[in-house]
């Protein structure tokens, strides 16, 4: 029987250690965080955090705001406005009625309303004659966009200190303001507005015509006329059918008002 030799024993030992030591030196690599970005590959979680960087939900505060869509008699409206500076910079209509007749009505009306929107900063626009389902259904997606950039909006100047008055915080910066007394043939009218942010937050009638048909008439005017003042920041509303006198004075108190407030 031969006897291995012990010097045979020690050269076969020292293969394998160095065997061993070369597949740990190449199977480390894969699992090192830096190599792996020195070679181009980036982990998702860091992708991820790149795209939200760059928009998502951030992006809404920098600009367009789409509304609401609505139907109409010849087809969905939507509207998207781009907000800078506090101010509508751009109007369009994502969405318009198509196909026939339509095409040419979307034509001629979409144009002027988007102009119209920048030119008077208010969903209070004329409707395009010939393109009244367009224009109304183009108005009320105008208001959601607006009422979505509204509410947006306080969201930004929390970073302005905030002005000494009676009150205390962000309620410092609104204040309300009563018109002059207007008389009207059924009675005097007088309304009472609050502004924040340079517009007009609230209106309402701290005077109306009362008694007999006045009432009905009161009820039936002012809460629009409330409304119409708030969405148009101005005294150039329209005057509720049935109701003219008192819409006539209602808007004298509310210019009056306005006037106070500074415009």
């Amino acid at each position: 029987m031969r006897k291995s030799h012990p010097v045979r024993r020690v050269v076969l030992a020292t293969a394998a250690t160095v065997s061993g030591v070369v597949l740990m030196l190449s199977l480390k690599p894969s699992s090192d965080p830096a190599s792996a970005q020195a070679g181009g590959t980036i982990p998702q979680q860091t992708a991820a955090a790149q795209e939200s960087a760059q928009g998502g939900a951030g992006a809404a505060a920098g600009g367009a705001v789409t509304g609401d869509v609505v139907q109409t008699q010849y087809g969905p409206v939507q509207v998207r406005i781009t907000v800078s500076g506090n101010k509508i910079t751009k109007a369009e209509a994502v969405q318009a009625p198509k196909g026939g007749e339509s095409d040419q009505k979307t034509a001629l009306s979409v144009p002027k309303l988007n102009e119209a929107v920048v030119a008077k900063q208010s969903p209070k626009i004329d409707t395009v004659s010939g393109a009244t389902y367009t224009s109304e259904g183009y108005k009320k997606s105008l208001q959601s966009a607006i009422d979505k950039a509204n509410a947006a909006a306080p969201a930004q100047p929390s970073a302005q200190p905030s002005q000494p008055a009676g009150g205390g915080g962000g309620a410092a910066a609104a204040k309300t303001v009563t018109g002059a007394v207007s008389q009207t043939q059924y009675g005097p009218v007088q309304v009472r507005i609050t502004v924040s942010g340079g517009k007009v937050t609230k209106a309402e009638a701290v005077q109306a015509p009362k008694g007999g048909t006045s009432d009905q008439k009161t009820a039936l005017s002012i809460p629009k006329l409330n409304q119409e003042a708030v969405a148009a920041g101005s005294a150039d509303i329209d005057s509720v059918s049935g109701a003219t006198y008192t819409s006539e004075g209602y808007k004298k108190s509310l210019q009056s008002a306005l006037d106070q407030a500074g415009g």
